[in-house]
């Protein structure tokens, strides 16, 4: 059930955002654009990965280029929040395909650290040489007339990052679920509930109407279609985790808890060492065949 939904701009300061739905991970990417200057950015795109077969497919790069060139847009960013644990990044193949910078959080450097260990890989991983920005907290860019500010969202990842796009748009990515089924985990390396509240909070502050537009959905029992777009206020009331002022303690302990009974992503150890490389495929060792190195026992 891969399709796509626009959130049209509210007027000026207002970009257009379009979700592209990716069924088999649950994933939700973005383009967002400036309606007056037609600049837009790609954010977090899917590259299609069979962690059954190994293999690798376009599907979502080609369908969000040609939407994108279907509607006359410019694409002049390839942005990621954080390296996902989930899905395949599609920042490399987008940069050498489109010849335009792409970006992520800085601390992607410290996460790196911790897999090269996990890995037993010392000498990978190298993200000042795979990413052409890695944005630290408070960072600003532009999309066309539209300022872009990046706040550091650390609890699902520590290098997590949220772009807020013009007055009223933010790219929540593993932070905020939709308000009916709540937040993001925090168990994988690195993350923290306790941090994650804090992002969460930070989040909340900005204005009520501003659009969130989160990383995830499977829909609910209650809910069949997935849905990813939501507003600071509505997630305030009635996020299932947080809403109505949820103190942290308690937030943390129905956090952890909840992530003790979650099994890790099944693409998880492919993907990791994929995309601490922006997606990056690993070199090839004979001829076009390229491989992967999964540690086994360690989770």
């Amino acid at each position: 059930m891969n399709f796509s939904r626009t959130s049209k701009s509210r007027g000026a300061g207002s970009p257009d955002v379009t979700g592209f739905y990716d069924d088999d991970t649950g994933s939700v990417q973005y383009i967002v654009s400036d309606p007056k200057t037609k600049k837009a950015a790609l954010i977090d795109v899917v590259l299609g990965f069979s962690p059954e077969s190994a293999s690798i497919n376009t599907d979502n790069v080609d369908a969000i280029i040609q939407y994108a060139e279907s509607e006359g847009l410019e694409i002049v960013w390839i942005l990621d929040t954080h390296p996902h644990a989930d899905h395949l990044m599609a920042s490399s193949m987008l940069k050498d395909r489109l010849k335009k910078p792409n970006g992520i959080g800085e601390r992607i450097t410290e996460i790196a650290d911790l897999w090269r260990d996990y890995y037993n890989m010392p000498n990978a991983f190298d993200p000042n040489a795979d990413f052409d920005h890695l944005f630290g907290d408070g960072d600003t860019f532009e999309l066309g007339d539209l300022p872009v500010r990046v706040m550091l969202s650390p609890g699902h990842t520590l290098g997590s990052i949220t772009y807020v796009v013009g007055d009223d748009a933010a790219f929540v990515h593993d932070t905020f679920m939709q308000p009916d089924v709540g937040t993001a985990r925090a168990d994988f390396p690195g993350g923290t509930a306790a941090e994650l509240y804090d992002s969460l909070q930070d989040i909340l502050n900005l204005p009520d109407d501003t659009r969130l537009f989160v990383g995830h959905d499977y829909g609910t029992d209650d809910r069949q279609e997935p849905a990813w777009e939501s507003t600071v206020g509505e997630q305030r009331r009635q996020n299932a985790h947080i809403g109505g002022g949820v103190s942290k303690e308690v937030y943390v302990e129905r956090r952890e808890a909840r992530d003790k009974t979650l099994a890790l992503p099944d693409r998880m150890l492919h993907v990791l060492q994929m995309n601490l490389r922006a997606g990056r495929l690993p070199a090839p060792e004979t001829g076009t065949k390229r491989y992967l190195k999964i540690p086994l026992n360690q989770f």
